[in-house]
């Protein structure tokens, strides 16, 4: 059996923990799968006193990551500390340019430095693995960049946030507002104190744009992507959906086309019937459409302890075996491609809008006629009734308003856009239009 892997963990979070009880648990058949012992031989994290319930007496402690990452001591930096630069970054780089192995969970760092830092790996001559930056326990990254080496990817999209998802289901099942829903995956965990990076969703995006870049071979552009989180969406919104034959979901999109790369991160409606539309609470699914394979669905806890460190440790061990790609993107740092951006005005989808229409004469008729001089076609019309609140100002002809929804057939974004704001300007709603792409997954 061979010399044993030396591992030198700085982060010790909730992930970090459990793949530190991850790797005492499994060691023998950790040992075995691999053909040598894996053992940790130094620490970093900023409170030493917490008592985090692993036992820590047999590894050196380090206050700085950047010192453990430099380390005689060890054959394989792994980083868990979090963030796209200060202590993470700098650790990275000094592993890396060590020569040491690198086994990252941090998807904000390589949406930000990931072509660099690839380089950086290769000119080295160690690798730079990120198997649990994107969706948790779920194996995305081997999958598009060893399972599906014979392929053409042609679209990767998914539901890549855990807490959305989560919000969303609650809002449907139980009827909750979106407030009441966030404050329970607050509550539980799910969400943090400052919730934004997750419902806004930039947390989505920077996964995207690694699985963009896997895919399609691209240089990684986290600032091409169109980013919607949920905050605009409503319990009238959901229940509509499902009178529709819809579940809305925070979907990130990725798509090759004839004029380039689109990368989008929106609510969406899927029909009730799609594989898409089953994945509930905290999961996240991945689908991938390639030319030989067809259509893949990958479905799994997206983040927690325990599912993460299952993918940081199925990095160690690729290194343990010395089957660790060198080429962290699937293909050489210098051969990745410029990436080169879709005018997302030409996507094609259907929508869903809802107004606030004033209830006065002629107000539907003109809203019908903006649209339609953007050459956009109306599938449907529903009109909600709302009572007039008690203590609504009795303003003529521009008082009640009442909530219209409008399905539209196919048309481009640049259109709905352009129709949405014409219709606000025009005085007959009573806030800003809202609307949720409809797409046929």
């Amino acid at each position: 059996m061979q010399s044993s892997l030396r591992l030198g963990l700085a982060g010790l979070g909730t992930v970090g923990a459990s793949v530190i009880r991850l790797l005492n648990t499994h060691a023998d058949i950790l040992s075995l799968r691999c053909g040598r012992p894996i053992v940790l031989r130094g620490v970093a994290a900023r409170d030493r006193t917490r008592d985090r319930g692993i036992d820590l007496s047999h590894v050196n402690w380090f206050q700085d990551p950047v010192k453990l990452a430099e380390s005689p001591d060890i054959d394989v930096f792994v980083e868990l500390i979090g963030g796209s630069s200060g202590p993470a970054e700098a650790s990275v780089r000094a592993a890396l340019n060590a020569g040491k192995h690198v086994v990252t969970a941090n998807k904000a760092l390589l949406a930000r430095h990931g072509v660099e830092l690839a380089a950086l790996a290769e000119k080295r001559g160690v690798s730079l693995n990120f198997e649990a930056a994107v969706a948790g326990g779920i194996p995305i990254i081997k999958t598009l960049r060893e399972a599906l080496a014979g392929n053409q990817v042609k679209r990767v999209y998914g539901i890549l946030n855990g807490t959305c998802n989560y919000i969303l289901t609650r809002m449907e099942r139980e009827k909750l507002s979106f407030e009441t829903c966030l404050k329970a995956a607050q509550d539980l965990g799910y969400a943090e104190a400052d919730p934004t990076f997750d419902i806004g969703g930039f947390d989505t995006a920077h996964k995207l744009a690694l699985l963009t870049s896997l895919a399609f071979g691209s240089e990684i552009n986290v600032d091409a992507i169109m980013i919607n989180g949920i905050t605009g969406i409503t319990l009238a919104d959901i229940e509509a959906a499902d009178e529709l034959g819809y579940k809305i979901k925070l979907l990130g999109i990725a798509e090759i086309t004839e004029t380039g790369i689109e990368q989008r991160v929106h609510p969406t409606m899927v029909p009730k019937a799609s594989a898409i539309a089953r994945i509930d609470g905290v999961l996240n699914a991945v689908a991938v459409d390639a030319d030989f394979v067809g259509e893949l669905i990958l479905v799994g806890p997206g983040a927690g302890g325990n599912a993460t460190a299952s993918s940081v440790v199925s990095d160690i061990a690729d290194v343990a075996r010395g089957t660790a790609l060198s080429a962290m993107m699937g293909r050489p740092a210098g051969h990745m491609v410029p990436y080169r951006k879709n005018d997302v005005g030409r996507l094609q989808s259907g929508y869903y809008v809802r107004l606030s229409v004033y209830d006065r004469p002629g107000a539907l008729a003109a809203i019908a006629t903006r649209m339609a001089e953007r050459g956009i076609s109306l599938e449907s019309i529903v009109q909600r009734s709302r009572a007039p609140r008690a203590d609504a100002p009795d303003v003529s002809n521009r008082s009640n308003p009442q909530p219209v929804i409008l399905i539209t057939y196919e048309t481009s974004e640049a259109a709905m856009n352009e129709a949405l704001d014409l219709i606000h300007r025009d005085g007959n709603v009573s806030e800003a239009p809202h609307f949720i792409r409809i797409e046929q997954l």
